[in-house]
């Protein structure tokens, strides 16, 4: 495994002890990184840290080893229950990778615990294991640790447990404030002790990390590590070892594009980006099926329980697909990933580089790729200038299989394969209206037939974007969508059940829409009434000159009307009442009955 060497372990001004050397040669890290050579000496000399540097350049170890050697030193051992440092990351997938890296360092020294603490899991679980094991190291995605700090009903008063703090780390501190957890690590930030020490690491600096530093860091030091090399200039944002392609076609050969890419480099790992987690759901299972002998997995935001399942074992295999979202785009580390691809280009352009950062990481080779549509083409100047993240073209391959058939085969034979297409398209359409680069990734100039022929939709989806819209390029099928069923036979008796329950409410309403309609005229004049009555009230209350049979005229009218609402007499008793008042043609005019059918 090659580094980029910038000095030994051994050659740090204050001595590792000899079993975190140990476990560095056993997991193959002879050398430092750059920015393992800056930072671990500044955090062991008792100084705050904002590191920036560039994506798989090494930044856990070079907070886990520094959280280790000071824990080392303390004077007074911790106790079970007592904190001593606390690593904050944005994603579940990315504390789960801490953790283990972590666990490697730890095993060699059983008087300290660690714990896990993320989304997906049982709080109660969480707690109780604290208690029974203790947590001298906690690793955890904010929300999670905001919550459990709030737990002092169960027994958990983290905030007492807190006060032995030596260090934290706010890792991937961008993407912690991109995800909106600002209130969250606020919050945190209060209940621990101001005389700590705190590392901020991040591949990007924004304005919003700037603020994060001048509130949680006391003088910090900043570092900012750029590769060495001829290859890589000194603001490049990726790996020196990371080759960037780009591949122009129309929205209706991607597909095509892709499939055929991947099945010519079935023996490697790759990732494969969609922008929305409908467009994974749908296009993970076209893949699943149209790429033999490849593991195929898929994993996205929106999934609770099986993240953590998926991710684990993806990173195991020797290859395989993951199709996923910008959820898996920072800080992962997933060994040996060959080709990292772009389906959708990301919303945001610092996106598009913590995507490629999945490969080439410390040291080994990778290569990216993002598909654009023809006019999309200037993102790749605007890549190269915003960016500094030069693109070489790839071309387009000739000769590819036409797969949108059987694209739209699936859908035919499955509803579950049609509606996830038909999500995927309504997501993707709205997805790119918020582009941030939207004079680049206009809305108004999408091929919205060319798009859907590379969905495989069977017919066009009904959506505001749509409306008014004629599209002559596109052919929907001549079959009735409503009469595709599911291929679960379950899911397709609760459907019929749905539809049945549906037609026989639509009878019953259809029969009672006279009544309905009379009720809500009714609803109306009674309340004309109600109002017509409190205004003669008001001037009988005056002094008023109504006669007392003109009064007894129109309580009277205002009884049947009370009589009809209940519906204890019919509108032609009504009427029939009405006139019977002495004024009843007026009355009847007046109340419009005569004209009821026609407002109604």
């Amino acid at each position: 495994m090659e580094h980029v060497t910038e000095g030994s372990w051994e050659s740090l001004p204050v001595p590792l002890h000899p079993r975190v050397l140990g476990v560095l040669r056993e997991l193959g890290f002879p050398y430092m990184t750059p920015v393992q050579s800056a930072t671990i000496p500044l955090f062991m000399k008792n100084k705050d840290v904002a590191a920036e540097a560039v994506t798989g350049s090494g930044k856990t170890l070079a907070f886990i080893i520094p959280i280790l050697e000071i824990l080392l030193r303390r004077e007074e051992k911790l106790k079970k229950s007592q904190v001593g440092a606390i690593i904050i990351t944005p994603t579940r997938e990315l504390a789960v990778q801490i953790d283990e890296v972590l666990s490697h360092f730890t095993k060699p020294f059983p008087q300290f615990s660690q714990i896990l603490w993320i989304g997906g899991r049982n709080p109660g679980e969480d707690v109780a294991r604290f208690k029974e094991h203790g947590g001298n190291i906690i690793v955890a995605t904010p929300g999670r640790l905001e919550d459990m700090f709030r737990r002092k009903a169960e027994g958990l008063d983290l905030a007492s447990c807190v006060r032995s703090l030596e260090v934290l780390v706010l890792d991937e501190a961008d993407r912690l404030l991109d995800m909106g957890f600002e209130a969250s690590i606020n919050t945190i930030l209060e209940f621990l002790p101001k005389q700590r020490r705190t590392g901020l690491f991040s591949a990007t600096q924004t304005q919003e990390v700037e603020n994060l530093v001048r509130a949680g860091l006391r003088n910090p030091v900043r570092i900012s590590v750029k590769e060495k090399g001829a290859a890589a200039s000194s603001t490049q944002k990726t790996p020196s070892r990371l080759e960037n392609y780009y591949m122009v076609c129309k929205a209706d050969e991607k597909f095509n594009q892709l499939v055929h890419f991947l099945r010519n480099h079935k023996q490697e790992k790759h990732l494969v980006f969609f922008s929305t987690c409908a467009c994974v759901e749908y296009y993970g299972k076209a893949l699943e099926a149209l790429v033999k002998g490849v593991k195929v997995m898929c994993i996205h935001g929106k999934m609770k329980y099986k993240r953590n399942k998926i991710f684990t074992e993806f990173r195991k295999l020797q290859s395989g697909i993951l199709v996923c979202t910008d959820v898996m785009a920072r800080g992962i580390d997933i060994p040996e990933v060959n080709w990292v691809l772009q389906y959708d280009p990301p919303s945001n352009a610092s996106a598009f580089v913590h995507r490629c950062g999945r490969t080439a990481r410390i040291g080994h080779g990778g290569s990216a790729l993002v598909f654009l549509l023809p006019m999309e083409e200037s993102y790749v100047s605007f890549l190269a200038i915003n960016q500094k993240c030069p693109l070489q073209e790839m071309k387009v391959q000739k000769n590819t299989v036409d797969l949108l058939p059987k694209l739209k085969s699936m859908a035919l034979a499955d509803r579950a394969v049609f509606e996830k297409g038909m999500k995927a398209f309504v997501s993707f359409v709205q997805a790119y209206a918020k582009h941030e680069c939207n004079l680049i990734f206009r809305l108004k100039d999408l091929d919205f037939a060319s798009l859907a022929r590379g969905f495989g939709l069977l017919r066009m989806p009904k959506m505001p974007e749509l409306r008014g819209k004629q599209f002559p390029d596109f052919v929907p099928v001549d079959v009735s969508t409503d009469t595709i069923p599911f291929k679960d036979k379950i899911r397709e008796k609760q459907r019929q059940k749905l539809l049945e329950q549906q037609r026989k409410e639509k009878t019953e309403n259809e029969g009672r829409r006279k009544f309905i309609k009379n009720k809500a005229w009714s609803k109306q004049k009674a309340k004309k009434e109600k109002k017509k009555k409190r205004s003669e009230k008001r001037k009988r209350e005056e002094g008023s000159d109504i006669e007392d049979e003109d009064m007894e005229e129109l309580l009277n009218d205002t009884r049947l009307l009370k009589k009809f609402k209940k519906g204890k007499i019919t509108e032609e008793e009504l009427e029939k009442g009405l006139l019977t008042s002495g004024t009843g043609s007026v009355k009847t005019a007046d109340l419009g009955i005569s004209d009821l059918e026609d407002d109604c």
